[in-house]
């Protein structure tokens, strides 16, 4: 009974946070090839995550067989219907960090608000009540990164975002990960 529980365990499929993380990086590369050390690189993340992370995107649907080519219309579709509930966020306090949501680019230039969102960092630039960024990473991995930073700050607005800029940031994000093809 205890193998059988641990192999349930070890072939645990569920998506982790990460995953999207990692899919979206691959899909601001478009035609560029990647490697997998270079992921785990670029991103902070451990290579066997990377490989773990590849095989549960397998496994639903948001990468093809050979692991290398995001299918983006179900990745989109699971962004905008389903990451605001399987991956939920709340504002928190106020901290320092780095800009996301609405209060990043690109939605900064189209909502106004005197309430920014950020990603807490000790050596971000601005204030603004916390977001928990999909992964521990985040802030590090984008730090060289615009076309990562941008589709991760849009995915916060839809995660946290009131409605009107939840559809702009599917928009958004659709305009840009398409473009990438």
């Amino acid at each position: 009974m205890h193998i059988a529980i641990c192999n349930i365990i070890k072939n645990n499929n569920t998506l982790k946070p990460q995953d999207i993380l990692i899919l979206l990086k691959i899909s601001t590369l478009g035609e560029q090839e990647w490697f997998q050390h270079t992921l785990a690189e670029d991103l902070n993340i451990s290579q066997s995550e990377i490989s773990e992370c590849l095989t549960r995107s397998k496994y639903s649907g948001l990468i093809d067989a050979s692991r290398k080519k995001v299918n983006l219309l179900n990745l989109l579709e699971f962004i905008q219907h389903g990451i605001k509930y399987v991956f939920p966020q709340q504002p928190g306090p106020i901290v320092r960090g780095i800009a996301t949501a609405h209060s990043a680019s690109p939605l900064n230039k189209e909502i106004q608000s005197d309430q920014n969102y950020i990603w807490p960092y000790a050596r971000g630039d601005m204030r603004g009540q916390a977001i928990q960024p999909l992964y521990k990473s985040v802030p590090k991995a984008i730090l060289n990164d615009k076309k990562l930073y941008e589709a991760l700050a849009l995915v916060d607005a839809i995660r946290v975002g009131k409605v009107r800029e939840q559809n702009l940031a599917v928009s958004l994000l659709k305009e840009r990960l398409q473009h990438e093809k």
